[in-house]
This record gives structure tokens, sequence and C-alpha cells, in this order.
């Protein structure tokens, strides 16, 4: 197999689509996000660091991931291939990956930005960790599962869903044309139903 990058804006469904390569194909699923979440959920000193930066809607300092994600591609399990999740981001981020690693295919999501609003603005979550959007909630304020009042994250209020795809327009979106002037670029249209996109981008990795 080979070693993925995932590209895309923020809400694009990188996430929902790693997991189904993953299953696919048996490589590790590597999210900088859930690196950086656990640490948060545990309160560690770059936990609470990333927090500060995450909350604002701004992009994670590198010097606070590029180490965690070359040591991570050393481990057993990253021989087969694997999936980068949320790095790079940037130009130089991608510059120092290109130092410690191989990559074959940057898989960019792309999904316009009108709709990634929609997704990420109408989604409700509960304390159980149900999920929900508000075009399925017909109104409803509290959980279905748990009967829980349904709130909105930080992350997915309209304003900072704004700011996060102005900040990752500015600085990720030359990753899209670095990746394809080394011909490692597949563009995989990601609006749709989960599966018919999973069709796309089996096609793209083939």
């Amino acid at each position: 197999m080979k070693n993925i990058i995932l590209l895309g804006a923020p809400g694009a469904g990188k996430g929902t689509q790693a997991a189904l390569i993953h299953e696919e194909f048996d490589i590790p699923h590597i999210s900088t996000g859930d690196i950086l979440r656990r640490n948060i959920k545990e309160g560690t000193p770059l936990g609470v660091k990333a927090k500060s930066f995450i909350d604002a809607g701004e992009l994670v300092p590198d010097e606070v991931v590029i180490g965690l994600v070359e040591q991570r591609l050393q481990e057993e399990d990253c021989k087969n291939g694997y999936i980068l999740d949320g790095f790079p981001r940037t130009i130089p981020q991608a510059e120092s990956l290109d130092k410690v690693a191989r990559i074959d295919i940057a898989l960019n999501i792309d999904v316009p930005f009108d709709v990634i609003m929609e997704r990420m603005s109408g989604r409700r979550m509960c304390a159980c960790g149900e999920t929900y959007h508000v075009s399925t909630l017909g109104g409803a304020t509290t959980c279905k599962k748990c009967g829980g009042e349904l709130y909105i994250r930080e992350d997915d209020k309209p304003e900072t869903v704004a700011n996060r795809l102005k900040v990752y327009e500015a600085q990720t979106q030359p990753l899209i044309d670095y990746y394809r002037k080394q011909g490692k670029l597949k563009d995989v249209n990601a609006v749709g139903a989960i599966d018919e996109i999973f069709e796309n981008v089996k096609k793209a990795l083939q």
C-alpha cells in the first residue's frame, strides 16, 4: 500500500474517508487531531497550549506538531503504508515531512466552502457523545438518546468556522499546488453519500 496524505478543508469529511481507507486497506490512520485531542483531554502542557489556538480558530504551531508526527511514522505499524490526516497543513511542514518520509499520494477531499459552512455550523453535540445536525432534528434541542440538552461546540460556531476556512485558504491551499507540481495530487469530489465518495477515493488510490 501507499503513504497517503489527506488534504481538504475543516469539515470536508477527511476523518470519515480516512477510517474507510484504514478498514479497506489495513493501514494506520494517523490523525494529528486525535494526538492533540488526547493531550488536551489529559491537560498536558502541550494540550493546554494547543487548546488556546484551537478555541480561537487558529492552527496549532508547527513545532508542537512536527516532532509528534515524525515519531509516529517510525512505529512498526507504518511499515506497509499510512494515512496522514491533518498534517502537513503548510508548505514548511510539507518540506519538513519530505525530509523524513516518502509520500506517494496527496488525496484532496474537495468540498465547496458553502457546503462546509452549512455542515459544521448546523452540528449539535450532546454530553453523552451523540452528534446531530439541525436539518435532522426538526427543531428539537435535546438528545434523542439520553434527553440531554444539545449544544454547539466552539469549533462549530459560524464565526469560528468562517475563520478556520479563511486560515485554511491562506495557509493550506498552497499545499495543493505543492503536491500537484510533484505529480502526487489526486482530487476527489466529496459532495454526496459517504459510500459514493469512497468509491471515488478508491479510484484515485488505484
